[in-house]
Parts: C-alpha cells; structure tokens; sequence
C-alpha cells in the first residue's frame, strides 16, 4: 500500500517530488562533507607532526599548513626568524604576562641526513626545551633515564646578562675576504645638551686573512658648536676580536663587556691634541633590538642595538681636560657587512617614555627598491613595542653643515604602518656634520645630524604621543651649494 502511494504521488505531484528528492540529496550530501571533515580533523589531531602541547601555535605568516605536515615546498625550510627574541621578549616577556603562562620553542620532525661510512640514513629530529615543554603540557613520556634542560637550553630561554649581550653583541667573519669589510662598535653620549661624542672600534679590510686592521675614531662635538675628530689605528696583529664574545681589542684600545656592563678604554690623536676616554655603559637590559641581517648575492649587511636605552659613566679627557660623567645618556649598536658604495638612513631618538630606532640600507642595486625597505621600532619599559614598516622620508629646508660646504636637511617627517597602527615622527634638526666621501666616482656627503623629534600614532589599541632628541644619519648624492 505504501509503495503503491508514494509512486501515485510522484506521478500526480511530479514538480513536489522532484523537489522534496533534491533537498533529501543536499542533506545527505552535507551530511558526507561534515563526516569527511570530520574524519579529516580527527586524522590531523592524530598526526605525529602535528602534535603539541598549549592552546596557541605560532607560524609564519603565509605557512600553508598541509605542505608543512606533508613536507611540501613550503615546508622545506620552516622557521620563525628570531626565534628567540619571539619566545624571551614578544611572547614570553613582561608584556604578556597576564595572558601567556608559558612558551614553549619546538623544531618539529625536521628531515635530517645520519651519515656513517659510506652510509647515509634520513632520518626525522625534533627538539624541545624540556621545562617549557612540560609547562605546556607537551613533555615526553621518558620510561628510562632523565629529560632536564641542559645549560644551553637554559641560555635559550632566559640567558644571564653577559650570555645575552654576547650572543647579541658577538662578532662575525666575512663569507669571503673583502676589502670593504666593516664590522664596528658604536657608542654616543649626551654629555651636556650642547655637547657630545661619537665612539667607534671599527674593524676592517680582508679579515682575517689579508690586508685588515683596527681603528678607534672619536667625535666631539664641542659647546661651541665645532666638531673635534680623533682617530688611531691598531694593524691586525693587534686587533683580537671573538665570534662568541661581545669583547674587542684594537692595541691598546678595548671593549669589555662583563655582566651587561661595556667598559670603554681608548685614546685616540687628532689636530687639537690627543683625546683619551675611560667608559662604562650600562644598557636598559630591557630595551634592546634583535640581529637583522641581510644577504643578497655578494651584499651583506648586518645590524643589532644592545643598547637602545643606556646611561654612561666615566671620564672623558682632551689634551689635559677632564671631565667626569655620571649616568649620561648613551646608546649602542653594533654593524657588519660589505659596505662598498652602500648608503643608509638611520635614527635613534630618546623620549619621556617611549625610545625609537629607525632605519635600512640601499645597496648598489638597489638604490629605488620597491615597497617599504625602512624600518621603524618604538620601544617602551616593557621592550619593543611595536615594528612598522615605512616607504621613504620626506627631508624640507636647509641647514648649514659643518666639515663640508654643504646643506643639511632642516627637519624631515615619516609616517610608518603595520596592519591598524600608524606611527608618525617629525624632527626638527640643531645640528648637522658632514663628511665628503667618494665612492666609484660618485661624491657623496655622509650626514650625522641631531635633532628633536616628536612623535604620536596608535600602536595595538593605545594612543602614543611623545618627544625628545635623537641622533640621525643620512646622504646627499652630491655636494649641495
């Protein structure tokens, strides 16, 4: 009777049928899709190489996840860039204290080569830091002997001071002996609101083998508004440098850093006599930026700022006049590269609250790069706040220089962003010195300007305004009149 029913209604109810049969079609094929992803999900939850422990995972932005867990093209080389300054700073540091209770570093089944003999094995291999693990709820199940952390691990995760500013501050070997090799450490100090000095232990040439050697430079501007320069050079005989170590010896000039504090000895000779400084600098341990290093072919340039925020203290000497500093403003950053017909824009400024740092390179191709080639970092108590990213600076007005007969920028502006926030810096400049150089015949002038900055924008939800003074490096491509 049933049967016989249903088939009379699809004959006088053909146009009800046919839809009451393509809605029960749709729901059983919605109902396939969910089983599938369903099944799909419980299947990658299960996945060795998805397996971790917390509620949050960190990526790189772009990662295609199924080429990551099946060893896809994207996945070849996955890394977070960083990688530490991410875990102790952005993540694990101060700032997120309320909300994150623990970060946990993880190398996930990287493809590895076992070579013994004539015999070559791939192999998968992991790594986790043991304590943090553990505090995820990632720990492995051991049935035999310990898993702790070893010193290294610990390094990684919360370093000492002098374990951080070496492994931030250490020094690097060329890929290749290169004449225009440069790696330095630099230092300015605020002696008095008309008066300060630019410090430079400056390595360079073909290291380590070839023609190299060491310089200490030093500029004073003085109160009156002239510039002193001091200079000595060290042979390579003399220079003792350390790829592990922060420290650096130019003869008798020297850079220790013990326990996060840098002691500075040097004396230098210029045409106003002789100028001897006896240092020690003590960075804000929390104000620091992390390497940045950029290699395209033959170019490499490499940068990091141990001390963003730092204070001095010591005496600074010219001819037989001292002078004894106390706890004076004072910052630090550390270079290295190729540096043949290389320009940069870079500038630190010093605040109420807030410090900023700002910069890039243009190498000899790239002279008009597409995009936005700058950076800008806007740090607080806390560290780095925020990077943004900026396309150019807009550079107005004149202003006479000292050292060359040219024109110095008066002020300049630059707006940079990152997603929803915009950050805005003006700076009105005091002060410019130039520098004539010529590189491959092209004469440039190298500009080390002081200025005062004021700065406002929004960063992650929180309006900033702020203003102090700074010190900002440029180039004009030719003399100006």
């Amino acid at each position: 009777m049933i049967v016989t029913l249903a088939v009379r209604h699809l004959l006088v109810r053909r146009v009800r049928a046919l839809v009451l049969l393509a809605g029960f079609a749709l729901g059983v094929g919605v109902m396939i899709v969910l089983l599938s992803v369903g099944e799909a999900m419980l299947a990658q939850a299960r996945d060795v190489s998805l397996v971790g422990g917390g509620e949050v995972t960190v990526l790189p932005l772009g990662i295609d996840i199924e080429s990551m867990r099946t060893g896809g093209m994207s996945g070849m080389f996955f890394g977070i860039d960083r990688a530490r300054f991410v875990t102790r700073r952005l993540l694990g540091g101060p700032r997120r204290a309320g909300e994150v209770a623990a970060v946990s570093p993880s190398i996930e089944y990287k493809l590895l080569y076992l070579g013994r003999g004539d015999r070559v094995v791939p192999v998968k291999a992991g790594a986790d830091v043991p304590s943090r693990a553990a505090a995820v709820g990632a720990a492995l199940d051991v049935r035999q002997g310990t898993w702790s952390d070893s010193p290294a691990d610990s390094a990684w995760i919360a370093p000492t001071a002098q374990q951080l500013y070496d492994e931030l501050d250490h020094f690097h070997l060329p890929p290749r002996p290169d004449s225009s090799w440069g790696e330095w450490h630099y230092f300015n100090l605020l002696v008095a609101p008309d008066e300060w000095w630019y410090v430079t232990y400056l390595v360079n040439g073909e290291v380590p083998m070839g023609r190299w050697g060491g310089q200490l430079l030093v500029t004073r501007r003085r109160p009156d508004g002239r510039y002193e320069r001091f200079s000595t050079r060290a042979p390579s005989t003399e220079v003792r440098l350390d790829t592990l170590r922060a420290d650096l010896v130019l003869g008798e000039n020297t850079v220790v850093q013990r326990d996060g504090i840098y002691r500075l000895r040097g004396r230098a000779t210029g045409p106003d006599g002789a100028v001897s400084v006896d240092l020690k600098v003590r960075p804000d341990p929390a104000r620091y930026f992390p390497p940045v290093e950029v290699r395209r072919d033959e170019f490499l340039s490499g940068y990091v700022v141990p001390g963003l925020r730092a204070d001095a203290s010591g005496r600074v000497c010219v001819a037989d006049r001292c002078r004894e500093l106390d706890g004076v403003p004072a910052y630090h950053d550390h270079n290295w590269g190729v540096w043949r017909d290389v320009t940069w824009e870079w500038g630190m400024g010093r605040g109420g609250s807030l410090d900023l740092l700002y910069g890039g390179v243009r190498a000899p191709d790239d002279s008009v790069r597409a995009g936005n080639p700058f950076l800008l970092a806007v740090a607080d108590s806390l560290g780095v706040l925020q990077v943004l990213r900026f396309a150019a600076i807009a550079y107005e007005g004149r202003l006479r220089a000292s050292g060359a007969p040219v024109d110095a920028p008066a002020r300049f502006t630059l707006v940079a962003g990152r997603d929803a926030d915009t950050v805005r810096v003006a700076v009105e400049v005091v002060s410019a010195q130039a520098t004539p150089q010529d590189r491959s015949g092209l004469e440039r002038v190298f500009l080390q300007l002081r200025g005062h900055f004021r700065l406002d924008g929004r960063v992650a939800g929180r309006d900033l305004a702020d203003e102090g003074d700074g010190f900002f490096e440029t180039y004009l491509d030719a003399p100006g009149p």
